[in-house]
């Protein structure tokens, strides 16, 4: 059996399949699978690729749910069966009128007949709706992947993502219902031509969920942001910082043509964002006052010319102990959801941080929780491999 992580992969056979859905029921909440068949943007062409309680089946066939026992959800799937346009397929739970949250789900995992499961992780997780898993098609062979990607507000705006035209929740095709409900959030976008945007929750990059992988949509990644915040104080919330110590953010890169650099306040590296390495250090929050911390900005439109980056934080002055700074690095990537790294999970001593490792896996970036700790630059190049020539300097 292949165990599959959020973010990893595995070929499947082309032709019938059974996929399979186990779950733990939540008492008077009801959990819905469904089925989105995608083209190359990401999108459905229409209501009918979406295959749900309400639709069970789909594309002629190619695609049916089955009416599974409580805990369990059936589909069966022939993939050499769906249209040339279909490029994904994706799968997704969501609990009816977000009654609970997915913490309440203790077991959730997804089985492929041919030897593949995966098993989604729902501690912590706070989003009523997920993105399980996807089928997808590359260079003419199917692979799956384990997504395991969380929504804010149920199917809805999970359908809404995938380009689903979603009715007005009060307009049923019986006119049983009194009076329309009111709804807070729809009303406010009235115009037809734009469509609402999507709560995307915050992932968590930890020990269980250590990397993940967000395809390339229609519009690109746009302005990829990076931020260095860090606090001190347990209880209650963020505190105010401590401006006896001085954090900085920096990363590594390799671009595909071979150039190798870093980006970083010591020695004023700041980079560039519209040339060569498309990478740009917006400031040095020298002091810790600065409320929202540093930022690394990268041109997500330049993702293709990128082979990886490995995002640091480096204890300039102040405290050695991680643990006290509290720090947390948060990628913000248009249309996707935020990650976020917590560097306060292992109590390292020495000056430098490896937080994240983001690379260029077929135009995908796939974003790799590190957290391992190094004596200065010439060591954390060493352990990745980046081959750089170093010499002291300053800020």
């Amino acid at each position: 059996m292949t165990q599959l992580t959020p973010g990893a992969n595995a070929p499947v056979t082309t032709g019938p399949l059974q996929v399979d859905i186990q779950y733990s029921p939540v008492p008077g909440v009801d959990l819905d699978i469904s089925a989105f068949a995608l083209t190359a943007a990401g999108k459905v062409r229409g209501d009918g690729d979406m295959c749900f309680y309400g639709q069970p089946q789909i594309l002629g066939g190619a695609v049916q749910l089955s009416a599974g026992s409580m805990g369990t959800a059936k589909f069966s799937l022939d993939l050499s069966r769906l249209d040339a346009a279909v490029e994904k397929l994706a799968f997704t739970a969501t609990l009816y009128e977000n009654k609970a949250a997915f913490d309440r789900v203790a077991h959730l995992a997804l089985t492929i007949s041919g030897g593949i499961e995966a098993q989604i992780p729902t501690q912590g997780m706070r989003e009523t709706a997920l993105i399980l898993g996807e089928f997808y098609r590359r260079q003419g062979a199917w692979k799956f992947r384990c997504v395991s990607q969380g929504f804010a507000g149920g199917l809805e705006p999970l359908a809404k993502h995938f380009g689903v035209e979603v009715a007005a929740p009060t307009a049923n095709p019986t006119p049983i219902q009194p009076a329309p409900e009111p709804k807070p959030a729809p009303a406010p976008t009235p115009a037809a031509a734009t469509k609402p945007s999507v709560s995307l929750s915050k992932i968590t990059l930890d020990k269980t969920r250590s990397s993940i992988s967000l395809e390339k949509t229609a519009a690109g990644f746009g302005e990829i942001r990076v931020n260095l915040n860090w606090h001190r104080g347990s209880s209650g919330g963020f505190f105010k910082r401590s401006t006896s110590v001085d954090l900085d953010v920096g990363c590594l890169y390799e671009l595909q043509n071979g150039d190798k650099g870093v980006v970083q306040a010591l020695g004023k590296s700041f980079g560039a964002l519209n040339r060569e390495p498309f990478i740009q250090l917006m400031g040095d929050d020298r002091t810790g006052s600065v409320e929202g911390g540093e930022w690394l900005h990268i041109n997500g439109k330049k993702w293709s010319e990128i082979r990886r980056i490995l995002i640091f934080a480096f204890i300039y002055e102040g405290a050695p102990n991680w643990k006290a700074t509290d720090g947390v690095v948060t990628i913000f990537i248009p249309g996707q959801p935020e990650i976020e790294v917590r560097l306060n999970e292992e109590g390292g001593n020495l000056a430098m941080c490896a937080i994240a490792l983001l690379e260029n896996q077929g135009g995908a970036v796939k974003v790799s929780r590190r957290v391992d700790f190094h004596k200065g630059h010439r060591y954390l190049d060493q352990a990745y491999g980046w081959g750089m020539r170093w010499s002291a300097g300053s800020k």
